[in-house]
């Protein structure tokens, strides 16, 4: 039996939303990233696999709705899932367990220069090779992700502003490609990213300042 007889069940219908159908990929991939998340908020080191079985469930999801950059993406999110695996248990100062902490200006320039330049190639890739009907959306939210997936492998505060404004363009641009279960799978990813930024920031603070008086407070968002 072949990889394509093993993985096409995962394509069959479960249900249908009106007269879209929703697969079986889609519907897991709903539960798997739900629990991804919410185990990412909490720092729990089983989002790395159990977030593993996601990315391969979105990529046949992706590929299946002609999203080529978002399915390219969960390609590699394998590598960065294990990055971030190995950069939780062991990035830490003399190799320990990873901390919370801020993004530096130096990362922040490097991101920003790594979005603009990924959004431009993707775009040029995806016009020139591919039947995408959404190119930029397509292009610039997979930038968007890589970069905050680069802030949650190293414990940054400030991806959570990244994957909110990422998640703020999937929701209408996965509905638009009839991905009804997926854009509401990326309305519970925005809630819960709204935690995870609560949390972490409460989390880093108290590290600065144990009493819990007198820390500095982090830069609100504009």
């Amino acid at each position: 039996m072949s990889l394509h007889d093993l993985l096409e069940p995962l394509l069959e219908p479960a249900f249908h939303l009106g007269k879209v159908a929703t697969s079986w990929a889609e519907v897991l991939g709903f539960v798997t990233g739900a629990v991804t998340v919410w185990l990412v908020v909490r720092q729990h080191l089983w989002n790395w696999p159990i977030g593993l079985a996601n990315v391969v469930l979105l990529c046949l999801v992706f590929v299946d709705g002609g999203l080529y950059a978002d399915a390219s993406l969960q390609v590699v999110y394998v590598v960065l899932q294990l990055y971030g695996w190995w950069e939780w248990l062991y990035g830490g100062q003399d190799r320990s367990k990873l901390i919370v902490n801020r993004t530096s200006n130096a990362e922040w320039a490097g991101l920003g220069i790594f979005g603009v330049a990924a959004t431009g190639v993707m775009m040029w890739v995806l016009t020139t090779w591919t039947d995408s009907t959404v190119p930029f959306w397509d292009a610039v939210t997979t930038a968007i992700s890589l970069a905050a997936t680069y802030g949650q492998c190293r414990k940054l505060l400030e991806s959570w502003w990244l994957w909110i404004l990422a998640d703020l363009i999937y929701i209408p641009l996965y509905a638009w490609k009839n991905l009804y279960l997926t854009s509401g799978l990326y309305l519970v990813f925005l809630a819960l990213c709204f935690a995870g930024l609560l949390a972490w920031r409460r989390d880093l603070i108290s590290r600065e300042d144990p009493s819990g008086r007198g820390a500095e407070p982090l830069p609100e968002a504009a």
